[in-house]
C-alpha cells in the first residue's frame, strides 16, 4: 500500500485546521492538510459572524471576496419584544463586525496554508490510525484509493467530538447539556428594522441558546437558532419554523439554504494533547460558551498549534510533555475567559422569559458607552440581584 510521510498531518480544513497547517508550514514543518469534503467550506456550519478586532489581531486583511456585510451594531430582543440597540461605537461583541461567506472564506484560508507550503488533499477520508515508533500511521481513502500517511504529529481539526482525538487517546465526548443543536436558513426577503445590525432573540424561542438574524446584504440574511435538546421537547427545526413564522422580519422571507450542525458550548476541553496528537477548533472546544461563536478562536488556536508543532518537529520531541506548551497557551489566551462565559451561560439558562424581559427593560434605561461581552455581563450583575449571587465573584 502507498505510504506518504510528513511531519504534521492536519485532518479537517476548517478555519482551525487551515490556520494550524499555515503556521506549521511557515515555521518549517512539512505539512499535509486533508479534508473529507470535495469542497472546503461547504456546507457552512455557522452564522458566519466574526469580529473586526479578531481578524486584525491575526493579521487577516478583510477581502470583498468573502466579507458580505460590514455591521454597524447589535439588537438584543427579549421574549416580549423589548429591544436594546447598541451601535458599533459602543459594543465589541465577538460576532459584531463582519458577516462572512464561509464557503469562500474557508477556501481562502486553505489557500493561505497552501501558499505557506502545506500540501492540500481534498475528498480524502481518514479511516483510522495506529501508533508508530515515531508518530502515527493514518489509514486514508481518496476516490476509491486506499493509502497511508505516516506523521510525527497528527492534528485533529475534525469538529465536535473529534474522532482523531479519540483515536489518539483524548476524551472528546461532549455532555448532551453542553452540545447545542444549531440550525439555520439562509433567506431572501428578510425585512429587518436595520439591515446593518445583527439581531439576537432570547428566551423560550430557543431553549438553552438564542435565535439570530445575521444580515448578508440587501434582503438576504442567515436566520437560525441553537437549542439544548435536554431542555425542550421540540426539535431545533420545529423551533426554527416557529421563530420564522412569528418574527416580523422573516414572515415574508423564503429559505434558499438549510444548515444543521452541533455546537460544543461547554468550554475548552481539559486535555488537548497526547503523544504525537493535538486537537484544535471545535474538536478542542474552542467555542465561546456564551455566544456559540468560534471562528476567531479557531484561527487563534490554530496559530498556537501550528507554531508549537513546528518547534516540536525541529527539536525532535513530539511527546505530550512538549506539546503541552500549546495547551498552556490556549488555557491562558482562550480557556480562562471561556470558563467565565460558561458560568454566565448557565445563569442565563436559569432565567424565565419574564426575568429576561425585566433585564431588557433595565438595559433600555442604561446609557452605554464602550462595552464588551464581559462588560455586558457586569451590567447584567448590576441590574439583576440574582445575577449578583451567581456571577458576582467571576467578574
Amino acid at each position: 500500500m502507498k505510504l506518504i510521510e510528513t511531519d504534521v498531518l492536519v485532518i479537517g480544513a476548517g478555519p482551525a485546521g487551515s490556520s494550524t497547517a499555515k503556521y506549521a508550514a511557515q515555521n518549517g514543518a512539512k505539512v499535509i492538510l486533508m479534508d473529507k469534503k470535495s469542497e472546503i467550506g461547504a456546507p457552512k456550519r455557522c452564522a458566519e459572524g466574526v469580529s473586526k478586532e479578531g481578524l486584525k489581531k491575526l493579521g487577516i486583511e478583510p477581502s470583498s471576496r468573502w466579507v458580505t456585510k460590514e455591521l454597524s451594531g447589535v439588537r438584543l430582543v427579549s421574549p416580549n419584544g423589548t429591544d436594546v440597540w447598541l451601535n458599533d461605537d459602543q459594543v465589541k461583541l465577538p460576532e459584531a463586525g463582519y458577516i462572512l461567506e464561509r464557503k469562500v472564506f474557508d477556501k481562502f484560508m486553505a489557500m493561505d496554508a497552501a501558499r505557506a507550503g502545506a500540501t492540500i488533499m481534498i475528498k480524502t477520508l481518514a479511516r483510522g490510525m495506529r501508533k508508530d515508533s515515531n508518530g502515527y500511521i493514518v489509514s486514508c481513502e481518496n476516490m476509491g484509493e486506499d493509502f497511508e500517511i505516516k506523521a510525527k504529529i497528527v492534528v485533529g481539526a475534525d469538529g465536535p467530538e473529534s474522532r482523531v482525538g479519540r483515536w489518539g487517546g483524548l476524551k472528546t465526548v461532549v455532555k448532551p447539556k453542553n452540545m447545542e443543536s444549531g440550525i439555520q436558513f439562509e433567506m431572501a426577503g428578510v425585512e429587518m428594522e436595520d439591515p446593518d445590525c445583527i439581531e439576537f432573540y432570547f428566551g423560550s424561542v430557543a431553549p438553552g441558546g438564542y435565535a439570530w438574524i445575521f444580515p448578508k446584504g440587501g434582503d438576504i440574511a442567515n436566520v437560525g437558532l441553537g437549542i439544548v435538546n435536554t431542555v425542550t421537547d421540540k426539535s431545533a427545526y420545529q423551533h426554527l419554523l416557529e421563530f420564522v413564522e412569528n418574527c416580523p422580519a422573516t414572515q415574508n422571507a423564503q429559505a434558499v439554504e438549510l444548515n444543521i450542525g452541533g455546537d460544543p458550548v461547554g468550554g475548552m476541553l481539559k486535555d488537548l494533547v497526547e503523544d504525537n496528537v493535538m486537537i484544535v477548533g471545535d474538536a478542542a472546544g474552542h467555542v465561546n460558551p456564551l455566544t456559540g461563536g468560534g471562528i476567531i478562536t479557531a484561527l487563534e488556536a490554530g496559530k498556537y498549534a501550528g507554531e508549537v508543532a513546528a518547534e516540536a518537529i525541529k527539536e525532535g520531541d513530539c511527546s505530550k510533555k512538549r506539546l503541552k506548551e500549546y495547551e498552556k497557551i490556549c488555557k491562558e489566551e482562550i480557556g480562562d475567559s471561556f470558563n467565565k462565559y460558561f458560568k454566565t451561560k448557565e445563569y442565563m439558562l436559569s432565567l424565565s422569559d419574564e426575568e429576561l424581559d425585566s433585564i431588557a427593560e433595565a438595559f433600555q434605561d442604561y446609557e452605554f458607552e464602550k462595552i464588551s461581552t464581559s462588560e455586558l455581563v457586569k451590567l447584567l450583575i448590576k441590574v439583576s440581584p440574582k445575577a449578583l449571587l451567581k456571577l458576582g465573584k467571576l467578574f
